[in-house]
């Protein structure tokens, strides 16, 4: 699953004397990426594969100058196909990181393309909400706090975000209390 929770739960959530959340270690710390449904040793595999079987048609032309029209389509084909998944895998960096202290959550969202977004606020304040219907993806999570309204894990499946929503929920309610 694209999600992964570090909680410290043992012990005072807070350290005796002077507190800051920057010194302090965070009570929870999640990062989410995209699924990859195509691993790197699988991209090798589909691109040696694909160019096997678009040879396989060129065969029989070697030696003809019909085999020099087609070979420049052929790798052609080769070539948007090596593109896409790149660019695929690209798009694929993406990456989100919430981290709750008692008195402080942060959000960082790490686009591919472009510059970083931060959100922050106090956690007390903080309202989670799941979207079931209506939002841009079934069962849209987002934060509320600080005036602002960020999404969560946009890019998981709906069963990874009911189970987001439920642990967020969990683990705020906790902080808050």
């Amino acid at each position: 699953m694209p999600l992964n929770w570090i909680k410290k739960t043992e012990g005072a959530p807070v350290d005796a004397g002077a507190f800051s959340h920057a010194a302090g270690v965070p009570v929870a710390h999640l990062e989410l990426w995209p699924h990859r449904s195509l691993p790197p040793k699988g991209f090798a595999g589909v691109m040696l594969a694909a160019f096997a079987l678009i040879l396989v048609p060129l065969f029989p032309l070697l030696g003809t100058p019909v085999a020099w029209g087609l070979l420049p389509f052929l790798m052609g084909a080769i070539w948007l196909l090596w593109a896409g998944l790149r660019r695929s895998y690209r798009d694929g960096e993406l990456s989100e990181e919430l981290t709750l202290w008692s008195d402080r959550i942060e959000v960082r969202r790490t686009n591919p393309r472009g510059p970083a977004q931060e959100w922050h606020a106090n956690p007390y304040w903080v309202r989670v909400t799941m979207h079931e219907k209506g939002g841009p993806v079934e069962n849209y999570v987002t934060l509320s706090g600080d005036g602002r309204e960020v999404e969560l894990g946009a890019f998981l499946s709906p069963e990874e975000r009911t189970e987001l929503y439920d642990d967020l929920s969990e683990m705020l309610s906790r902080v808050a209390a």
